[in-house]
């Protein structure tokens, strides 16, 4: 397992590539959750070996990347498959074959059968574009209810109901992006982990949940830094991940509105503090590096 900076999951906004991988590397991340759109746009002005350069002259692992058009919440635009085997051409480039999209916890319009089916409809295409490629996509379920709560119709929120979603798409590329805060909002325990093999991981976010609000009255965006709190049994999940054999980036998503207002006046000393935070846990954890 490796530490990896999501500039946006804690406030820093509008930096460039090479400003992101520099800061990355500044405060001590071994690996960076980058935009595939930017990376192409790089490429395409500069060549792609120059933008893996910018990487490996860092010391910077390009650690995943969100799939432009990817979430599930509405129709495919075009644009959206058509602009996909390029970026797939560039993830390929970097070496970086974690790719991941969110799944919406409910729908207002398909009761949940209906919507796992359209769910299926829809990512397919994407899934077996990034099978071909070689990479995984991570789907991220959302766990708290009150987030679930908003839509007339529930839709899948627990480890399980990934991995069914991912045996339904049928591409043998569906993997999982598991987060801590959802797990625990999701009801569930350390030992499921268990039943994922390595490949089925594919990014980990770490973080904390607020003290004092019961499970389920817990808010998605409202979250602190992995340790802060003590409600997560973020220490067994990471050892868990551990022993299951996981080798893949770990990225901090607290969401945390302190530090984001830290972020808005010096992005450096948010990054710093995070990063202090990563460290912290792999020695809480027993964890070498």
């Amino acid at each position: 397992m490796y530490t990896a900076l999501g500039p946006g999951a804690i406030g820093i906004r509008d930096l460039s590539l090479l400003e992101s991988i520099l800061l990355a590397r500044d405060v001590g991340f071994s690996g960076l959750v980058f935009d595939i759109r930017e990376a192409a746009r790089l490429a395409d002005e500069r060549g792609i070996d120059q933008v893996r350069d910018l990487f490996t002259s860092a010391g910077i692992r390009p650690a995943s990347w969100s799939v432009p058009g990817g979430v599930p919440s509405g129709p495919v635009a075009p644009d959206d498959l058509d602009r996909l085997p390029r970026y797939l051409a560039i993830a390929r480039g970097l070496d970086c074959t974690r790719a991941t999209t969110f799944l919406p916890p409910g729908s207002n319009e398909r009761p949940y059968d209906e919507n796992f089916a359209w769910t299926v409809d829809r990512l397919r295409p994407f899934a077996a574009a990034l099978a071909d490629a070689g990479c995984w996509l991570g789907l991220e379920f959302c766990g708290p209810k009150t987030f679930r709560a908003a839509f007339r119709h529930e839709f899948l929120y627990t480890i399980a109901g990934v991995r069914e979603l991912g045996r339904a798409i049928g591409t043998g590329n569906i993997g999982i992006l598991l987060d801590a805060f959802h797990h625990y909002t999701a009801g569930g325990t350390i030992d499921e982990l268990d039943q994922l093999s390595v490949e089925e991981i594919v990014v980990v976010h770490v973080n904390d949940a607020i003290a004092g609000v019961p499970r389920d009255e817990q808010l998605d965006r409202v979250r602190l830094l992995p340790l802060a709190s003590g409600v997560l049994e973020i220490v067994p999940f990471m050892q868990k991940l551990h022993a299951i054999g996981y080798d893949g980036p770990v990225m901090p998503e607290p969401f945390s509105q302190e530090l984001e207002d830290l972020a808005a006046t010096d992005p450096a000393a948010a990054a710093a503090t995070t990063a202090r935070s990563m460290t912290a846990l792999w020695q809480a954890s027993g964890l070498e590096g």
